[in-house]
């Protein structure tokens, strides 16, 4: 699972060579409305993206992730006092894709500085609740970090190994 304390950025070393931010390859980001259809543009625009980097195979895990990483974000990230909308506000939630050879990281930001902890879920047919259990199932791992006191808030972040086109 996501990991939180001096250990939130633990899974981006477990068996990978460190990523180099000079060295990202790709990277696009957009900035998403305080409403739920939200999720749907940022689902929209992960897969334009990623049909431009040509990830492949990769595409429907990465899709599935951002939309359960923006839908925490909107649900559980927004203060009650934010207020959509507002005139001169920065985006309260952004979407970030970072591309290296290999790997890819989704990046999500939210003006909370709660931990995503991923919730006991004792029925498994409810409808909600399992997120987090996705975005452990379907990537190489997870995490979060809270940002500067400055910028506020905390970046949620997926890792995904990419499969390299056979040839």
């Amino acid at each position: 699972m996501g990991t939180n304390g001096s250990t939130m950025l633990e899974p981006l070393r477990q068996g990978l060579p460190p990523l180099d931010p000079a060295a990202v390859s790709d990277a696009a980001s957009c900035a998403l409305p305080t409403r739920l259809e939200a999720v749907r543009e940022a689902r929209q625009f992960t897969r334009r993206t990623l049909g431009q980097w040509e990830v492949g195979e990769r595409s429907d895990d990465i899709c599935l992730v951002v939309s359960e990483l923006v839908t925490n974000a909107l649900r559980h990230g927004m203060s009650a006092d934010a207020v959509p909308g507002m005139p001169g506000q920065q985006s309260l939630v952004r979407l970030h894709l970072l591309r290296w050879t290999g790997r890819l990281v989704c990046a999500v930001r939210d003006p909370s500085r709660d931990s995503p902890l991923p919730r006991e879920v004792d029925d498994f047919a409810a409808e909600s609740g399992r997120g987090l259990f996705l975005v452990d199932s379907f990537t190489e791992g997870w995490g979060w970090q809270p940002l500067s006191p400055n910028l506020g808030g905390k970046v949620v972040w997926a890792l995904f190994r990419l499969h390299k086109p056979a040839g």
